[in-house]
């Protein structure tokens, strides 16, 4: 695979190779080192030692563009890729980003509305509340007074996360093809799904959609709140909704949250993603304490909801096992599962990763339930997962970071709140919504009309199976998993068996012999008695040693 050289991408690549120098240590570059040879030479990297402050590292993604913004956003809430002094630094691109002049803003606002913004609001604040990686946030009031506030997507932020998509593309081609690193995480499908993600949040009329369907969804948690948007005020690149009074969760003071009841806001905010997760399958992927605003009426109002994840009925099931099989330390459960749901690649170590995946698990077990966190496991779960030759689901990753986010918020609202207990509190609740979703009318409904179409074609079918049996045509086609190996058991089994009764059957000659008085003898004993005796104890002996040599081999296979 080659590398562009066209301007843009050549200095793309300076920046990155730049970035990538003087951030990464020994321990990120190792699994970058090339895969055998490359042009004829022996790959070495020797990466420089980190002198920089982890504020640098933001300060350098800010530079690069809004694209890089965002990866810093992602990365902020991964703790299990990065240490705590980078988390907190890249914590202030969640939003506080450099804001763009008000007159682009009133540009983009009458271009998308189709007016003036003296004539569609009623009052327009052109100092701007938030200023994000992908747009800006303004007070205003509609026509009527309503006070809403309006997100205007940056210019041009269309064009240049395109020509720097192609530029990472090019560079995770690479990696995959050149170093072990690339071949384990795979990093074109992980590229392919953040640019997925980025490209819904830069179509604002997808983000009012999903504002609506979440509102929905939670309207049964009387503490949650979700801002409505103005449907005659959205499009792609303009979004308008309802303007929360609040606070952000990161400004609480300390007497902010002596007025509050820190531990039922947490739990319920920890009921509804669980709901969002693993009952209705559309969830709020980015619970960032930036998002989250406490309302002056007590409630906490969830934001930004650009970046939602999907999770199918059948990957619910699963997680939801996964869940309860890491909080209750089954490690072979866990294991299972997350193999079942990976796709396997051709270097998989299912050996290994059952075994770290049993021993981690378990350790999680033997700490006490404040040192537990779920939302960790999960994320070394697919860790351990890429690093045995596993390709975990991006579902896996993204319930454990939102669980880690969550975590995250739960402290902040009340420092003696416990993550992973509210978690096991809320599974058996979950698994009786999930029940009773399964039952809705709807759904019994699709069940009698599948039964229908099954007890319709029910005859002819049978009709068919006699006719095949009436003339000789039936076949019956079984395909077994491995069978030749399970063929080569029984045959050794068999065999075994055999050889037993053969010796058994020498020994009884031999006894019956003994009583036959022959000139032929052989130790005093008459011959015949004792070539059937020696045979049997010969035979004997070798059926015992290969049966704790064949067990001796495969007990170190099972270690290795």
């Amino acid at each position: 695979m080659k590398l562009s050289i066209k301007p843009h991408h050549l200095k793309r690549y300076r920046d990155i190779a730049l970035l990538f120098m003087k951030y990464s240590g020994p321990d990120f570059t190792k699994g970058f080192e090339l895969a055998g040879t490359f042009e004829g030479q022996e790959a070495c990297v020797t990466p420089p030692q980190d002198t920089t402050l982890p504020n640098e590292l933001a300060d350098d993604l800010e530079r690069m563009g809004p694209t890089f913004v965002k990866l810093g956003q992602l990365l902020s809430s991964r703790a299990d890729l990065l240490p705590p002094p980078y988390l907190q630094a890249l914590a202030r691109l969640q939003d506080k980003v450099k804001p763009f002049p008000y007159a682009e803003v009133e540009q983009i606002v009458a271009c998308e509305l189709g007016a003036r913004i003296s004539k569609a609001f009623s009052c327009f604040d052109p100092e701007q509340m938030a200023a994000a990686s992908l747009g800006q946030v303004h007070r205003a009031a509609l026509r009527d007074g309503r006070p809403v506030v309006v997100k205007v997507q940056r210019p041009e932020i269309r064009k240049q996360i395109a020509e720097d998509f192609e530029v990472l593309e090019e560079i995770a081609n690479f990696f995959d093809e050149h170093t072990e690193m690339g071949r384990r995480y795979q990093f074109v499908k992980i590229l392919a799904e953040f640019k997925t993600t980025l490209l819904h949040e830069l179509d604002y009329q997808r983000e009012a959609a999903n504002l609506t369907i979440l509102a929905e969804n939670l309207k049964d948690f009387p503490h949650i709140h979700v801002p409505l948007p103005v449907p005659d005020y959205c499009t792609r690149n303009v979004l308008t909704m309802d303007y929360v009074r609040g606070t952000k969760i990161t400004a609480l003071g300390p007497l902010t949250r002596l007025d509050i009841n820190g531990d039922a806001l947490a739990e319920e905010l920890f009921q509804a993603y669980l709901k969002q997760v693993l009952v209705d399958g559309f969830f709020h992927a980015d619970p960032h304490p930036g998002n989250l605003f406490l309302t002056d009426d007590g409630r906490l109002a969830l934001l930004d909801l650009g970046m939602v994840g999907r999770v199918s009925p059948s990957m619910q099931e699963q997680l939801l096992k996964l869940l309860v099989a890491v909080s209750e330390g089954n490690g072979e459960t866990a294991a299972e599962i997350v193999a079942r749901i990976s796709e396997k690649t051709a270097d998989f170590e299912e050996a290994d990763f059952r075994k770290r995946t049993i021993q981690f698990v378990s350790e999680q077990q033997d700490k006490t339930l404040a040192q537990q966190d779920i939302g960790w496991a999960l994320l070394e779960l697919g860790k351990t997962a890429a690093d045995t030759g596993l390709y975990a689901p991006s579902e896996l990753t993204i319930l454990g970071k939102t669980l880690l986010q969550l975590d995250q918020v739960g402290k902040t609202l009340s420092p003696n709140f416990n993550p992973n207990a509210s978690v096991r509190r809320n599974l058996a609740n979950i698994v009786r919504q999930r029940m009773l979703k399964n039952s809705s009318p709807a759904r019994l409904f699709g069940s009698l009309l599948e039964m229908k179409d099954f007890v319709g074609g029910l005859p002819g079918r049978v009709n068919k199976l006699l006719d095949a049996a009436a003339n000789a045509e039936l076949e019956l086609n079984v395909r077994t998993p491995d069978a030749h190996h399970l063929l080569t058991g029984f045959e050794k089994i068999a065999n075994r068996i055999t050889m037993g009764v053969i010796l058994a059957a020498l020994i009884i000659g031999a006894a019956l012999l003994m009583q036959v008085n022959t000139p032929f003898r052989v130790f005093g004993y008459p011959g015949l008695a004792m070539i059937c005796f020696l045979a049997a104890v010969c035979g004997g002996t070798w059926l015992v040693l290969s049966i704790l040599l064949k067990d001796y081999h495969d007990r170190q296979k099972r270690r290795e």
